[in-house]
């Protein structure tokens, strides 16, 4: 039947819409018939709308995201490791993803567990490091245990420097320590009298300078206003923190001229932090652990809480299971590489920075921040494909969190189990990469998903 006939059947020019099989679309095509093709397919599971105890689902989730979205993280102060952070001790290191032994831990988080003990004085070099790694005499235990969060191995050892932030409307506390920069770092696994030198400047100078600095402001650093307003900037708030960097700089700068009596050692606070695009990262992350950690513990919710990795496994948790982990193998990393490296060079996928993902931004926001494009690969179509993509798999939109290039559409919030296991949708994450051989540090970034098995796994502990 030719397109003149098709009409004249139907009485009125044809403006068709194809819904599934493409190959209807492209016969009417061929016919020179307008088609708008619309890609759908069944759920690949029914729909759950309560438990097998009788919660019901779509409430306790609408309580999750309504929980995390009255979430208020303000930076409000600093402090050491051991003394601040509620059960630390003198012989427990905290590190990013699920829980893990020495035996399994990957290159890069040996190596900044070794780093962080010749740090702490406890080893005399990274050779007996390891071996008193090895030894059991050390606790090792997830940062997101303690309410805390750490970017690629994710490292926290009891002298090291942390900021305090917390959720005004919930009064929770977290926890994360200063970054560093890039390159050869200790979070990538470098170590060495270099990483040494400036563990240990952070901890003498810029440490004291800030948390005086910090303490002195009243009301705090309203670190969600911060976060907003970088989305608004070019910012996604995990591998691009330029804006956000510039706007904690602006917050904090006639704080450190106030209260540091030494020019020079203001100076190089701020030329520090200047010079590292990346040192508000570690301050988002502690505001989305502070924001997402009210909703845990609301019966039937299959909102993501938690998402993390240790260079060898992937874990996430639940808001209706805060306790139990489902664990996956980590995935590979899709990325650019530095002068000299390559993927034979790369850990699988590391840190505990999916937390930005987990909160609403980070990797589900890039439609906001083209230019990250040139730091993961990719091009700013697929940062925006990335973030369209990512509402089939939320609950809902955020309030705060919004992006300008969609109209000021709130970004994708409240990962859902039901929906990545109805969809096969799984999330879309950005990260830095890091050697897979100890004392090295970073060699790249790229995307890569998260995956299958422990939504999987998640999914059928709902039903049971």
């Amino acid at each position: 039947m030719s397109e003149r006939s098709i009409q004249s059947f139907f009485g009125t020019p044809l403006n068709v819409v194809n819904v599934g099989l493409r190959s209807f679309a492209e016969s009417l095509q061929a016919q020179g018939v307008p088609v708008t093709q619309v890609d759908w397919r069944p759920p690949l599971v029914p729909k759950l709308l309560f438990t097998r105890r009788g919660a019901d689902i779509e409430a306790a989730n609408a309580e999750a995201v309504n929980r995390i979205q009255q979430g208020r993280p303000v930076l409000i102060g600093m402090g050491i490791a051991r003394e601040v952070i509620p059960g630390y001790h003198d012989r427990l290191i905290l590190h990013s993803g699920p829980p893990i032994t020495w035996e399994r831990m990957c290159g890069p988080q040996r190596g900044a567990v070794m780093g962080a003990l010749v740090y702490e004085g406890l080893a005399r070099d990274e050779q007996e490091a390891a071996e008193l790694a090895a030894s059991g005499e050390i606790e090792f235990a997830p940062c997101h245990h303690y309410h805390a969060v750490g970017p690629m191995a994710g490292i926290i050892s009891p002298s090291m420097p942390v900021f305090i932030v917390r959720n005004e409307t919930f009064g929770n506390l977290a926890y994360a320590t200063q970054n560093e920069g890039l390159g050869r770092v200790l979070r990538y696994g470098a170590f060495g009298p270099d990483v040494y030198q400036r563990l240990r400047w952070m901890e003498e100078v810029l440490y004291p300078t800030l948390k005086t600095a910090i303490e002195s402001i009243e009301g705090g650093i309203d670190l969600r206003a911060l976060i907003s307003q970088a989305l608004h900037m070019g910012d996604e708030g995990h591998n691009r923190n330029r804006a956000g960097t510039s706007l904690f700089l602006r917050a904090v700068t006639p704080a450190i001229i106030r209260t540091c009596p030494d020019r020079e050692r203001a100076a190089q606070v701020f030329e520090f932090i200047e010079g590292n695009d990346h040192f508000f990262l570690n301050l988002s992350m502690a505001a989305a652990k502070a924001m997402l950690e009210p909703a845990e513990g609301i019966e039937g919710a299959t909102i993501l809480t938690v998402m993390a990795r240790n260079g060898t496994d992937f874990g996430i948790k639940m808001a209706g299971m805060p306790e139990r982990w489902f664990v996956a193998p980590a995935g590979r990393v899709k990325g650019l590489y530095l002068p000299g490296f390559s993927e034979a060079d790369a850990n699988p996928d590391i840190g505990d920075s999916t937390i930005t993902e987990t909160a609403g931004f980070g990797g589900f926001a890039m439609a906001a921040a083209p230019a990250i494009a040139r730091f993961v690969g990719g091009t700013p179509q697929e940062a925006l494909q990335a973030t369209l993509e990512m509402y089939e798999i939320c609950f809902t939109e955020h309030e705060h969190f919004t992006i300008p290039v969609l109209n000021f559409r709130g970004t994708p919030l409240g990962i859902d189990v039901r929906k990545v296991a109805e969809t096969g949708i799984l999330p879309r994450l950005n990260t830095g990469i890091a050697h897979k051989e100890p004392g090295i540090g970073m060699v790249g970034a790229g995307v890569l998903r998260a995956p299958q098995s422990c939504f999987a796994e998640a999914f059928e502990a709902v039903r049971e």
